[in-house]
């Protein structure tokens, strides 16, 4: 007869190197600035440069980006099967973030002026970007799981990360209106911001290739053939889908509050030289102050109940916010820096809960597949990205509010005005708190976690082991 060994009798896996932490979460330069400036900058710059109508400006936002809901999954099935002397995942980081910084600096080129002709070039230059953004991106998310099966120290991975993830924000989103204003403004600024975040998106790739050269790559098994059987599997990981569904509709709130930044800077705050920077920085600034109190937060409470309150916090502040236009700018910075601290919680922990979903899958069917489940994390993620901005473009249209091809915002009516604030504020509470009530069915709990590992380290040979 077979003893199984209990789990304090296995070896804690040994803990990742700071040097393998630090360069891993150097890609989180290329993800922030990626992920942050076209929901900041791009919808502005074609209803207020470009001259685009809001309803088709947040039609050409969407549409590249709901088409990695496709590219995303392919990614990851592309990256589970790849093999080479660099291991399968790292070689995409250095290619696919060389090809999104290029690509990046041509979306804003605007080779065609304004008009029909400047659109269609942005929608393609968007898509190349978000299609090379898929491939740097997948894989990316995928090495956690494959670096450490140690539930606790995924989450300090995860901190080092978001702690990057939100200087990269903090810097492209605050510093990249600063250098539209101090270059001439309109089309030729937004031409030299262009170029300063592929700087900094060469800079995570390169960094993220190079730091983790040394990392644990695990070992990587062929994936399923088709989206279909892909999804096949993530259904049947009820953790997984559980936590995807929250994370996707909270990152559409989160994306419809980013897309407001500078019309409410524009018209609910009325300083639109500094005001997109300094709310923006008021939302992300906290998250560099917070995040070990989160990470303590965390180990105390456990990560699901930590994410509910991050959530709790997001939703309290969007709501407190609908008084910016009637407090002092001062006041509705100060209330923009209680939700820059829900959001630090929520990125951390949905991120840190994401690869003990992976593990968790790996260990009951006994196969490595995290470019599948991080194929359609990124797919959903990126959708979400895009359908918060293309939503507050709605609120815009359906208000009233009138584009310009200038490079400076029009004089809006008192409804455009509240759309304005409408969509800065209810429409991201609605979305980020009441779907956190779905994370009371999401019971990965970590000694289930370790119960699932045991019983696959126990045997070895077994296929499937029951959830």
């Amino acid at each position: 007869m077979t003893v199984s060994p209990s789990p304090s009798q296995v070896s804690a896996p040994a803990p990742l190197s700071g040097g393998v932490r630090a360069g891993y979460s150097l890609g989180s330069l290329a993800t922030g600035a990626f992920g942050t400036v076209p929901g900041l900058l791009l919808l502005p710059y074609l209803t207020d440069n470009l001259g685009v109508a809001a309803g088709l400006a947040g039609l050409l936002v969407l549409v590249p980006k709901a088409w990695d809901v496709l590219i995303n999954p392919l990614a990851g099935r592309i990256s589970d099967r790849t093999t080479s002397r660099w291991g399968a995942r790292r070689p995409f980081l250095l290619f696919g973030g060389l090809g999104v910084a290029v690509l990046f600096a041509l979306m804003f080129a605007a080779p065609f002026g304004s008009g029909a002709g400047a659109s269609a070039y942005v929608a393609v230059a968007f898509l190349a970007t978000a299609t090379a953004y898929a491939f740097f991106q997948v894989p990316y998310v995928a090495m956690p799981a494959e670096m450490t099966d140690d539930y606790t120290e995924r989450t300090r991975l995860m901190t080092w990360r978001v702690a990057v993830l939100a200087v990269a924000i903090l810097v492209s989103g605050a510093v990249a209106p600063i250098v539209v204003n101090s270059t001439g403004g309109g089309v030729p600024g937004h031409r030299w911001m262009g170029l300063f975040v592929a700087v900094l998106i060469v800079a995570g790739s390169v960094g993220a290739f190079l730091g983790t050269a040394k990392a644990p790559t695990g070992q990587v098994t062929e994936s399923e053939p088709s989206l279909r059987a892909q999804l096949a599997v993530v259904r049947a990981n009820r953790p997984f889908t559980i936590l995807l569904t929250v994370f996707v509709v909270q990152s559409i709130g989160v994306a419809t509050m980013l897309a407001g930044v500078k019309y409410v800077a524009d018209h609910v705050l009325h300083r639109p030289d500094d005001g997109p920077t300094l709310l923006f920085a008021c939302f992300v600034g906290p998250a560099l102050l917070v995040m070990p109190l989160w990470t303590r937060l965390g180990a105390r409470l456990g990560k699901t109940r930590a994410l509910v309150l991050a959530s709790v916090l997001l939703t309290g502040g969007a709501l407190a916010l609908v008084a910016a236009g009637s407090v002092p700018p001062a006041a509705a910075y100060a209330i923009t820096g209680v939700i820059g601290v829900g959001y630090a919680g929520q990125q951390v922990f949905a991120l840190a809960m994401l690869p003990d979903c992976v593990a968790f899958d790996a260990a009951r069917t006994g196969r490595r597949q995290a470019g599948v489940f991080t194929g359609l994390w990124t797919a959903g993620e990126t959708l979400g990205l895009a359908l918060g901005p293309g939503l507050y473009a709605l609120v815009l249209q359906l208000t009233g509010y009138v584009s310009s091809d200038t490079g400076t915002a029009v004089a809006q009516t008192d409804t455009a005005r509240l759309g304005v604030l409408l969509g800065f504020t209810v429409v991201p509470a609605l979305l980020v708190g009441p779907v956190a009530l779905l994370l009371r069915r999401y019971d990965l709990t970590p000694e289930r976690l370790a119960s699932a590992q045991l019983n696959t380290d126990s045997n070895p040979s077994t296929d499937s082991v029951p959830a």
